[in-house]
């Protein structure tokens, strides 16, 4: 997919990123973090990586629509599924554009986003303080388009997990497939056959794990 010269949206996110990058205020647009279902639990400490105990951490929370998703409008997944943490909140809070929830609404919109297939990313500004925590399509969302079609990859911080994936395992269904958005899984011949994992395109979000019924994937340390 080429970039769209006339997609302002897009082009105004860049130019700030760009500007922030370059004055070094940040070192990453957003980062990765892995659906709590795709972690063994007893195996990971997981303290500030799941994405629930990582909104619920901030001192204030809010939930709010999805800009990129209210602007393109082009898929019928949740609009009303980010969250805005700390000063971030209390400014939404304050001119009306979001709302604050409690942990079992928190629990539930997350878990929605899961079943959906969207991906959890954190995102940043200057001084590295994470101001949304937002459940995102490749379709709509600014940083995934960024690195899909502007191949900006350093802008999205990988989480600090990757699948791994048992082969004599696999039924080859092909659900892993349609849940990645990084291009991680693919057919070995189009649209049928096995699927093939390229373990160097997964940026960790986990999605491929809490749908593979046969649990042939699994979530390791990629620090390990």
């Amino acid at each position: 997919m080429k970039p769209d010269v006339n997609d302002d949206f897009l082009k105004e996110r860049l130019d700030k990123y760009d500007r922030w990058l370059t004055a070094k205020e940040i070192p990453y647009a957003s980062k990765v973090v892995p659906v709590s279902e795709s972690i063994n639990t007893q195996k990971w400490v997981l303290s500030g990586r799941q994405a629930l105990d990582q909104v619920l951490a901030a001192d204030a929370v809010a939930l709010t629509r999805c800009v990129c998703r209210s602007n393109y409008r082009r898929c019928d997944n949740p609009v009303e599924i980010c969250f805005l943490l700390n000063s971030a909140a209390e400014k939404g809070l304050a001119d009306g554009r979001a709302r604050r929830v409690d942990r079992d609404e928190a629990e539930a919109v997350l878990q929605q986003a899961d079943e959906k297939g969207l991906i959890h990313l954190s995102f940043v500004m200057p001084g590295d303080e994470i101001y949304a925590f937002c459940s995102c399509c490749a379709c709509c969302c600014h940083d995934l388009q960024l690195l899909k079609v502007y191949h900006r990859e350093h802008l999205v911080a990988r989480s600090d997990y990757v699948a791994e994936t048992a082969m004599d395992e696999c039924t080859h269904c092909g659900i892993c497939i349609d849940r990645c958005a990084f291009g991680a899984r693919r057919w070995l011949e189009e649209g049928e056959g096995e699927m093939v994992y390229d373990p160097n395109a997964c940026y960790g979000c986990g999605l491929c794990v809490s749908s593979c019924s046969p649990e042939a994937t699994t979530m390791k340390n990629a620090k390990q």
